[in-house]
């Protein structure tokens, strides 16, 4: 088999060229006076709404309804538009309709841009009667200079053209009220405003404690504080999530076989995996190999039944490849920092997501956390959960990356088809579902996708499931001297932190690049996973060789940059070629860990990368050499157009995940050569509100090359590499273990 190869080398950082038009409209479209009319009754009932509500914010609210899923460029620029700020900055929520055919987009904006908008809307509305005889069409828009002499009107041109535009992608403006009746504590999330959120509640009677209040405007609120603000300004209220989550009781039966006093080696220099879950029973055979700690809770309130379900998931981190000899990963055994943040059958989700705060915080050195609670409950359509967007933020912030179990289906569902729930909602975080040992699907398992689109799962991995065999299960060692034979996404999540601490750790490889070798792995060369909503981009190999080696007849290697500008790009990969043709077909699978805003709702990722791979074509008309991509991409090319909806389903557009490779069958032929012999690779850089998101962040890019006749040729493509300005490194297991070994050495100096 082949190593796996890192490539190093120089990408060019190219600035967005701004070529956007004036406003325009897509070709044989007409927009008539009465939709201008309708939408300016819809404001004068916005208006309304807002003369009858208490001043508790300085603006007000507004939602527009689009006749599509419409990307940034197309949603509005005129109507309610009052200063020079950006629309696209005035928004605080996103959702789709109930067929997910359509965007609904609330925004904040000041009181005086009704009367602004009703202004020039009755003066597009007078253009038009005057000008157009009631209607106008795309050729006319085009036009324009040669029909109006705008001086005649108080209005200027773009503004005017940006209004017809406007109404063409909307089809009402409404305010949009979310009351939502709970029980017990709800974790609340209020839109932004320029006000103050403990300020606002005052203003609303409603009391808060600091520690009742997380970033981004979420807190928690009593039945009672939720009625008041249900009743006086449910307006306010951008989501709302119950915040009790119940741990489902899990089935598991003493493993008779093998229960014995086990023994293992005293732990040295081992990598450390955090495991933030419910208390760990101290006693167990690997004791040594945990550093176990309890957050927010105390011994007292602490049963013995709360010390299993941390214990046996800190015994898979640990030891797993002992206790389940069939699954031997070959990647040894782990260090365990643990936190109990949980007791008894439930827990408060909140209180969670301030404990893991100061657990990373605190806990700088660990890279790889294991997360194994999850809510009882479904995801939100509509937004990411609380604590999936902490668990992004912190991801963000300290470098780190989070497995989190795809959470079960509860022993008393009836329900057919069950959403996955919090935190599996992640969308930075490694998000782990189950399969049975057949690599089916587990009986458990609950479904992604989440916000309509994004994959979640990422993937799966064994987890057990019934029947009557002993290896159908996981077994775990949750009790002192005692083995357990259990199922559950709790137990295959922590398979995967292992594979990701080994390929942190031990190859040195970034959590980028991790993340992708490991997706990549599930991914082949034939059709694309039909199971996707259950198992993600599939199963992951057993062994981590399987992971780092590949078949002869295959190059794989792994390439790292930083997005600075626009256009992030190499055009100097040196695939190798055979009497002028490449006979190849290729895949790539690249990772990156954008900033998130739930307050965007359903466009929860700021920042797109776009990724292509290719062999390079000259343009003529531009007088630059253009990727022809793998996967047909035609985003940004020109002459070319791709609705918004399409190029999220097709080209996974906001994903932070791209998955893109060509099929591989017995009718694939050598590919020619256009007009350079080098291939090339593009990241083109797009944020959804701020430029500065997209700036220094890293991605990794995993790609394959899979010779189509049967030969290895990766001793050609290295020699070739070096003569491209690329430094080649073989990633050699051993090598990296001595090299890891050696820099964790404790160096003594003599006095």
């Amino acid at each position: 088999m082949n190593n796996i190869l890192k490539l190093k080398g120089t990408f060019t950082q190219k600035s967005h060229p701004n070529t956007f038009g004036p406003p325009s409209l897509p070709k044989q479209t007409v927009v008539k006076i009465e939709k201008i009319e309708k939408l300016i009754n819809d404001i004068n009932k916005i208006n309304l709404y807002w003369q009858n509500k208490p001043k508790y914010v300085d603006g007000i609210f507004f939602s527009a309804h689009y006749k599509d899923i419409v990307a940034k460029t197309r949603r509005i620029g005129a109507f309610f538009k009052c200063d020079s700020t950006d629309m696209n900055k005035k928004i605080v929520g996103a959702k789709f309709s109930k067929d997910k055919r359509n965007h609904i987009i609330t925004y904040y904006v000041s009181r005086k841009a009704i009367d602004k908008t009703l202004e020039e809307a009755n003066i597009v509305k007078k253009i038009l009667m005057e000008n157009f005889n009631g209607e106008i069409n795309d050729e006319d828009l085009e036009k324009i200079d040669k029909k109006i002499k705008f001086d005649n009107y108080n209005i200027k041109k773009n503004k005017f053209m940006q209004y017809i535009v406007d109404a063409n992608n909307v089809e009402r403006f409404n305010v949009e009220e979310n009351i939502k009746e709970y029980d017990g504590g709800t974790i609340v999330s209020i839109y932004e405003t320029e006000k103050d959120i403990k300020d606002l509640m005052r203003m609303l009677d409603i009391e808060i404690k600091s520690e009742n209040i997380l970033p981004n405007n979420t807190i928690l609120l009593d039945k009672n504080s939720l009625e008041k603000l249900n009743k006086n300004a449910s307006y306010l209220i951008a989501m709302t999530t119950i915040d009790i989550s119940k741990i489902p009781t899990e089935e598991k039966k003493i493993n008779d076989r093998l229960m014995q006093n086990r023994t293992i080696k005293k732990p040295t220099n081992e990598p450390i995996i955090g495991v933030i879950d419910k208390p760990f029973r101290k006693g167990v055979y690997f004791t040594e190999w945990v550093d176990s700690y309890n957050i927010g809770i105390t011994e007292d309130i602490i049963t013995e039944a709360d010390y299993n379900h941390g214990t046996g998931v800190t015994s898979i981190i640990v030891d797993g490849h002992n206790l389940n000899p069939l699954y031997n990963d070959g990647c040894g055994n782990f260090r365990v920092r643990h936190f109990g943040v949980a007791s008894g059958p439930k827990f408060s989700s909140f209180k969670i997501i301030k404990a893991i705060e100061k657990i990373v915080d605190e806990n700088k050195d660990i890279k790889v956390w294991n997360l194994s609670l999850g809510s009882d409950k479904e995801i939100d359509e509509n937004f990411i959960s609380p604590e999936a967007a902490f668990l992004d933020e912190l991801q963000t912030k300290y470098d780190v990356i989070f497995v989190v179990a795809g959470t079960n289906v509860p022993l008393n569902n009836t329900k057919q088809h069950m959403k996955i729930g919090a935190p599996a909602d992640s969308l930075n975080s490694m998000v782990v579902n189950a399969v049975d040992k057949y690599n089916n699907p587990a009986s458990y398992t609950r479904e992604g996708e989440v916000l309509s689109f994004y994959v979640k799962p990422d993937v799966s991995y064994f987890g057990g499931d019934i029947g009557k065999e002993l290896d159908g299960f996981v077994n775990i060692c949750d009790d002192i001297n005692i083995e357990h034979l259990t199922k559950g996404t709790s137990y295959s999540a922590p398979w995967i932190a292992r594979k990701l601490a080994y390929l942190i750790h031990i190859l040195g490889f970034s959590r980028e690049e991790a993340k992708a070798l490991i997706i990549d792995s599930c991914t082949g060369w034939s059709n694309i996973n039909k199971n996707v909503k259950l198992t993600g981009h599939g199963v992951v190999p057993t062994r981590i060789n399987d992971i780092i080696k590949t078949n002869n007849d295959e190059i794989k290697f792994v390439i790292s940059g930083i997005s600075e500008k626009y256009d992030t790009y190499n055009f100097q990969l040196p695939v190798p070629m055979d009497k002028e043709k490449y006979p190849f077909v290729a895949k790539a699978t690249m990772c990156y860990f954008p900033k998130c805003s739930r307050t965007q709702g359903v466009d929860y990722t700021n920042t797109e990368f776009e990724l292509k791979l290719g062999r390079l074509k000259f343009n003529p008309k531009t007088n630059e050499y253009t990727i022809v991509g793998i996967n047909n991409d035609v985003q940004d090319i020109e002459g070319k157009y791709t609705n918004e909806e399409e190029a999220r389903r097709e080209f996974r557009k906001w994903d932070n995940t791209k998955c893109i490779r060509e099929k591989f069958n017995n009718r694939v032929r050598d590919k020619k050569m256009y007009d350079n012999p080098l291939w090339g690779i593009s990241v083109k850089t797009k944020n959804r509100i701020n430029q500065e998101d997209g700036r220094n962040l890293r991605f990794g890019i995993v790609i394959t090359l899979k010779e189509i006749h049967g030969k290895n040729r990766i001793d050609e493509f290295i020699h070739q590499c070096s003569f491209h300005q690329w430094f080649v490194e073989e990633v050699d297991i051993q090598n990296r273990i001595d090299i890891y070994n050696i820099s964790e050495e404790e160096i003594e100096f003599e006095e």
